[in-house]
C-alpha cells in the first residue's frame, strides 16, 4: 500500500474520472432513479452512486491509504486502516454536489474533493471542485493561492454600496420568519441567486463572480463545503458561523452547520447585520 500525500494533480485526475462518466448522464431519466438514503441524509440516486463508486474504485486501484468521507457511503477506510490512523490522511468528497440540478439537466453541479492530514477543517491542504457541465476546475493548495483552471483567482473588492450578487439558502422551517428578519439585508444586495451547488457557489465567490453566500440551513454538510472552504480562503475570502466565529469543524460525516461566506469588503457588514438578527 502507498503511504503518500495526495497531490493536486491526483485530485484533479479523480475529478476528471467522475466527469467522464457522469457528464453523459446529466439530464437523463435513468440518472434520477432512487435507491436509499445516503449517509449525508439525502435520498441516493443512481447518478450519485455511479459518481461515488468511480472514486472508490479509483482509490482502491491506486492502492492508497486514506479515510474516505463521502456523501453516500459515509466514512470508509481505504487500504491499511492502521496506517491511515497513523498518518491521518483524509479525503472529504461530495461525488455530486447539486444532484437535483444534475438529473433535471440544470447546468450547475460539481464534484468536490478535499484532502487533509489531520481531523479538522483547518487541516485541509488541497482541494478541487470540478464543474460537471463545463469541465472547468477550481483548485487550491494551502498557502499557494486558488486557481480557476490555470489562472489565479481572487475574491471581488465590491462593498455593500455596489452591485453585489449573493446566494441565499434558507430552511423551509420558519421560512417566512427568516425572510422577514433578513428583508433589510436582502434589500441592500443588487441580485439574489439560488443555484443549488454549495461547492460551486463558494468557488464563484472565490473567483469574484459573486460576493456572498448566506446559508442558514442547519443540515448543510461538511462534504458540501470542505473543498470550497479552502479554495475560498486561498482566494482571500471569508467564511464564518452565524455568530461570527471562525469555522474549524471536525472532519466527520456527522458534521452539519450553517455558514456565511463572502469577500473581505462584506465581512464586517454581514457580521454586524446577521449577528444582530440572530441574537434577537
Amino acid at each position: 500500500m502507498i503511504s503518500m500525500e495526495f497531490t493536486i494533480d491526483y485530485l484533479k485526475k479523480l475529478a476528471l474520472k467522475v466527469y467522464d462518466t457522469i457528464y453523459p448522464l446529466l439530464g437523463r431519466k435513468e440518472a434520477s432513479v432512487k435507491s436509499e438514503r445516503g449517509a449525508g441524509g439525502d435520498m441516493t440516486m443512481y447518478i450519485d452512486q455511479v459518481a461515488e463508486e468511480i472514486i472508490i474504485q479509483s482509490l482502491k486501484k491506486g492502492k492508497v491509504n486514506c479515510l474516505l468521507i463521502s456523501e453516500e457511503i459515509g466514512e470508509k477506510y481505504i487500504g491499511d486502516e492502521h496506517q491511515v490512523k497513523k498518518n491521518q490522511q483524509v479525503l472529504i468528497i461530495d461525488p455530486l454536489d447539486g444532484s437535483n440540478n444534475a438529473v433535471r439537466g440544470v447546468p450547475y453541479c460539481s464534484v468536490s474533493i478535499a484532502y487533509a492530514i489531520g481531523n479538522k477543517m483547518n487541516d485541509i491542504l488541497r482541494a478541487v471542485v470540478l464543474n460537471l457541465n463545463t469541465k472547468d476546475i477550481y483548485w487550491a493548495e494551502k498557502g499557494k493561492g486558488a486557481y480557476f483552471n490555470n489562472a489565479q483567482i481572487h475574491v471581488s473588492d465590491l462593498d455593500i454600496t455596489q452591485k453585489c450578487f449573493f446566494e441565499l439558502n434558507l430552511p423551509m422551517k420558519n421560512l417566512m420568519i427568516n425572510l422577514q428578519k433578513l428583508a433589510p439585508l436582502i434589500r441592500r444586495f443588487y441580485r439574489i441567486r439560488i443555484l443549488g451547488s454549495s461547492a460551486l457557489t463558494l468557488c464563484q465567490i472565490a473567483s469574484g463572480r459573486m460576493e456572498a453566500f448566506i446559508n442558514l440551513r442547519e443540515t448543510n454538510r461538511l462534504v458540501d463545503v470542505a473543498a470550497g472552504f479552502l479554495i475560498l480562503k486561498e482566494a482571500g475570502g471569508k467564511i464564518f458561523s452565524l455568530d461570527g466565529k471562525e469555522i474549524n469543524k471536525d472532519l466527520s460525516i456527522e458534521i452539519k452547520f450553517p455558514f456565511i461566506a463572502c469577500n473581505v469588503k462584506l465581512e464586517s457588514f454581514l457580521k454586524t447585520e446577521l449577528i444582530n438578527k440572530n441574537s434577537k
